[in-house]
């Protein structure tokens, strides 16, 4: 009986350490990506530049006024985008028709290395729910071929890196 127990123990040491090792997730684009043990992936160490594909920044408040900022920076057929959309109104949903602000810029390389420099050493986590009551974001959301779905859910390296992301989009939108 003793041995079985030690045996069972052994068994159980070594799974959990085996499980405890990360894992690899096959991306998209057929490049094999691994996921740190901790589930953090890093910009510019697990997750390189040319591997993202969108970022989403979303601000949304009801309260009065009411407030909803979009950024989506993505790429498309090799080309930089940043798509932007502001609504603003006295009233809650803020639908199409409170649309203050919107449109697509195409950005130049300069432009996309700049947004690049926002995001890194940011990390990356399985999305998870965000249950907070009342919370206006910001949400942020990173898709590269390596997420599988899971691992898209952003924060800044540095807390003071949003406000300097929000006026870098800002100048873009002009």
């Amino acid at each position: 009986m003793k041995k079985i127990l030690a045996f069972t123990m052994c068994l159980m040491t070594a799974f959990s350490f085996f499980g405890c090792r990360g894992r690899t997730n096959t991306g998209t684009n057929g490049k094999t990506y691994k996921i740190p043990r901790d589930g953090v992936c890093v910009v510019g160490r697990d997750i390189e530049q040319e591997d993202i594909t969108e970022f989403y920044f979303t601000i949304s408040t009801s309260t009065c006024p009411a407030f909803y900022q979009r950024y989506r920076f993505y790429t498309e057929n090799g080309k930089y985008y940043m798509f932007h959309e502001t609504r603003k109104g006295e009233e809650w949903p803020l639908t199409e028709k409170y649309t203050t602000k919107i449109g697509t810029v195409k950005l130049t390389d300069a432009q996309w290395n700049e947004f690049y420099e926002f995001l890194k050493d940011g990390r990356v986590t399985a999305r998870s729910e965000n249950l907070e009551d009342g919370a206006s974001g910001p949400w942020m959301y990173l898709y590269w071929p390596g997420d599988c779905g899971d691992y898209q859910e952003f924060s800044f390296a540095q807390s003071g890196m949003k406000l300097s992301f929000e006026d870098f989009c800002e100048s873009l939108c002009e």
